[in-house]
């Protein structure tokens, strides 16, 4: 097998290669990195890469395979893992200048896990400095650009790692989402996010271990594949406070099911959100999919109440805890965007938060309770197409002005409100060829359905074959 039929596999299929001895951890290796050196010049996903650090992890995997030890649920597959997440020994950044030589000497958990379940860590992508928005650059790595129109954002903050997924560079990714920095570009690549229930994927350290809004989770080109991920990223830890005693295995499972007579809420535009027409003619062309899988869809919303104001207090707050002593004594080094979320956190007064939390609160009730008559509910993942690379950010849609840096996201971040999982699913694309996701939101805790509807739709849509142009 040549590289590039190597690197069009999903990652069950290459992990079956493995297993049946077709293929190796180090050609397996070899054949990304052949695809990083021609496709990331011009991408620039992979802002971090120890080729032969890889290639030494390949040569291990296949000597322990070859003695006889068990293969991990990830044995062999090549990883990058988003530049936020610690990786010992290798440069993590945050994309800031702040950080620009920073070398951790502990990896974050999500990085152990992958390692443990036999990954190959290739290296990092890129994100927008601090992660903050959902466009991808800085000025340390410059922007990542989407393989489907280069002229394009692949969105963020996980930008990088989708852009990487898309250009068929890595067959799984890592990432983080706050008001979907999962969702947004695995919409904008044609590729799968899954923002997770808080605590199913522990993470540590943090500096914020009971926030809920921020969760780690998988990317990856197919929902199985995605599954699989999660299924070595998920299970308990001690460490976080908010980790689920749940046995994470079942990710690994065949996802077929039947959906007749399943109740879906149709709420597109997530309660009258301004979308691109664009957009939503990509999604409604495909709503015919749900009804011939079985499922009654009835157009339905919940009161998302004020998530906007509630959302922007809570973030407000993450970012002073996080970012406070940055913006005090590197502010000159710091994009204006974390500046004011971080002063707005300090700023802001007690009577915000109280807000903020008796919204949360009443939102997580309306939501169960609707969730109670629907077993899921579908929209808009972004509220626009893939923008040029140029923007920061959009500042109308459809002719509604946006506010602020990341209102154009409130089709994600209020969904991050509810504390459901939710996962974008390739949906088709635009009349210029940019791709447009649909989002999947399932009930309290139910990744595992979320997953298996969103399989369905995929295995009788097949966007996630249309790969970019080389």
């Amino acid at each position: 097998m040549d590289s590039k039929s190597i690197c069009d596999m999903t990652a069950l299929q290459m992990r079956a290669e493995i297993e049946t001895g077709n293929l190796s951890a180090r050609q397996l290796v070899q054949a990304h990195l052949d695809c990083i050196e021609a496709r990331n010049p011009a991408v620039n996903a992979i802002v971090t890469l120890d080729a032969e650090g890889a290639l030494r992890q390949a040569a291990a995997a296949d000597a322990a395979q070859a003695g006889g030890k068990p293969l991990g649920l990830l044995h062999g597959l090549p990883v990058a893992h988003k530049d936020s997440f610690l990786t010992a020994g290798m440069r993590t950044t945050f994309g800031s200048p702040v950080h620009r030589d920073f070398v951790p000497g502990r990896s974050s958990l999500a990085v152990t896990r992958q390692q443990a379940a036999g990954a190959i860590t290739l290296g990092k992508t890129n994100l927008p400095e601090f992660g903050a928005g959902s466009h991808t650059f800085n000025p340390v790595f410059g922007a990542t650009r989407n393989p489907y129109d280069l002229n394009c954002t692949p969105g963020g903050s996980s930008g990088g790692a989708a852009a990487a997924l898309a250009a068929r560079m890595l067959p799984l990714a890592d990432g983080t989402d706050m008001g979907g920095s999962l969702r947004n570009p695995a919409g904008f690549c044609n590729v799968v996010g899954l923002r997770p229930s808080p605590g199913r994927v522990p993470q540590w350290p943090s500096a914020t271990p009971y926030s809920t809004l921020t969760v780690a989770g998988p990317m990856a080109r197919t929902v199985a594949d995605a599954a699989l991920m999660l299924a070595a990223l998920a299970g308990p830890d001690a460490r976080d406070p908010l980790s689920l005693e749940q046995d994470p295995f079942r990710f690994a499972s065949a996802l077929e099911r039947g959906f007749a007579g399943t109740r879906i809420a149709c709420a597109l535009s997530w309660g009258g959100l301004p979308v691109e027409p664009q957009v939503l003619r990509a999604i409604q062309a495909q709503l015919p999919v749900f009804e011939q899988l079985g499922c009654k869809m009835e157009e339905a919303c919940p009161d998302f109440g004020d998530a906007d104001a509630a959302f922007h207090a809570l973030r407000a707050q993450l970012f002073a805890i996080s970012q406070g002593e940055a913006v005090r004594d590197h502010r000159q080094m710091i994009k204006q965007t974390v500046i004011w979320n971080t002063e707005l956190g300090m700023s802001q007064p007690a009577s915000a938060l109280i807000h903020a939390e008796r919204e949360r609160a009443a939102l997580f009730e309306r939501t169960h309770v609707f969730m109670q008559k629907y077993e899921f509910m579908i929209g808009v993942v972004s509220q626009v197409a893939p923008f040029a690379v140029q923007t920061e950010y959009p500042t109308e849609i459809d002719g509604t002005p946006m506010r602020n840096y990341i209102d154009w996201m409130r089709s994600s971040y209020y969904v991050t409100m509810t504390g459901h999982p939710a996962i974008s699913v390739p949906c088709g694309f635009t009349e210029q060829g940019l791709p447009v996701g649909l989002q999947i939101v399932g009930r309290y805790r139910d990744e595992w359905g979320v997953l298996q509807l969103a399989h369905a739709f995929e295995q009788a849509t097949q966007f996630w074959k249309r790969a970019p142009a080389p």
